[in-house]
């Protein structure tokens, strides 16, 4: 199946409408039944609709074309929203940490029935179905945004699985059980919160690729008939994507300047087709 960009924001629409009814369910069942665990996992759920809103955003500015302005296009703003994205989830721990914290020193306890079980298990169902579906097109599309916000849908599928451990705990006689899900839960969203805002910031300041992803473009390069070498190979991030400068030193003896011309291109071009590759520049270097 052939994506489009258009396919971008079905994700996102998807993401933003299904959070939003999973949010308001968990957080009325979890006030309604005293469950700090199934209120944090709404907030987390609540959350993941502006971090959505804020990616649909991201897409809309990061996909326009190169201008005057941004020679290298908009991708950055993708990295730029992504790293929104993981703040925003950094508030999300304090507020749950607060409640579980809140609930221990008041030792308040949670009534656990059939529907504070459902809900918790529709959310875990739904919620891998949204992560599936965001992972599929944020691969294709090379997409960080749609992959950043596939792993808050993961992260909200953990929260639950944990969520609802803790308040089958407390039915048998444990305590404090549902509080103490609520403090995991926040931990691993803050673990994922730190990568998304790692990764947002590497690429907002043109971190070089892993030492594996240059040797990779180097061999590319050296599959060429008269490539006897490489030097001066750089690359960088511009938002998600690496672009690629190198010098190739080229047997040019007995090449027209058309052929080295071909030749140079076809590097090019080889090299952009690699995954996460944006743009190659090359400088022929004739022995």
């Amino acid at each position: 199946m052939r994506l489009t960009l258009k396919d971008e924001n079905k994700p996102i629409i998807f993401s933003i409408f299904g959070n939003i009814i999973l949010a308001i369910i968990k957080i009325v069942v979890g006030y309604l039944y005293n469950s700090i665990g199934v209120i944090a996992d709404g907030i987390h759920s609540l959350s993941d609709v502006f971090t959505s809103i804020i990616g649909y955003i991201g897409i809309a500015i990061s996909s326009k074309p190169e201008d005057e302005n941004h020679p290298h296009g908009h991708k950055r703003y993708e990295s730029l929203f992504s790293l929104f994205m993981g703040l925003l989830l950094f508030y999300a721990v304090y507020e749950i940490l607060a409640m579980s914290i809140n609930k221990i020193l008041h030792n308040s306890s949670v009534e656990v029935n059939s529907i504070v079980i459902g809900v918790l298990i529709l959310s875990i169902v739904f919620k891998e179905v949204m992560t599936q579906y965001s992972l599929y097109i944020g691969k294709k599309l090379n997409n960080y945004i749609l992959i950043a916000d596939a792993y808050h849908h993961r992260s909200d599928v953990y929260s639950s699985i944990i969520v609802l451990l803790g308040i089958l705990l407390e039915k048998i006689g444990i305590k404090y059980a549902d509080a103490v899900a609520g403090i995991i839960v926040s931990l691993m969203i803050a673990k994922i919160a730190a990568e998304i805002c790692k990764e947002s910031i590497d690429q907002l300041t043109g971190k070089s690729p892993p030492k594996e992803v240059l040797e990779k473009i180097k061999e590319e390069i050296l599959k060429f008939d008269n490539v006897k070498g490489v030097h001066n190979l750089k690359a960088h991030y511009v938002g998600p994507l690496i672009y690629v400068e190198a010098h190739v030193e080229v047997d040019g003896k007995n090449m027209s300047a058309k052929e080295l011309h071909d030749l140079e291109e076809k590097i090019k071009n080889r090299l952009e087709s690699l995954e996460k590759i944006g743009k190659a520049y090359i400088h022929i270097d004739v022995e």
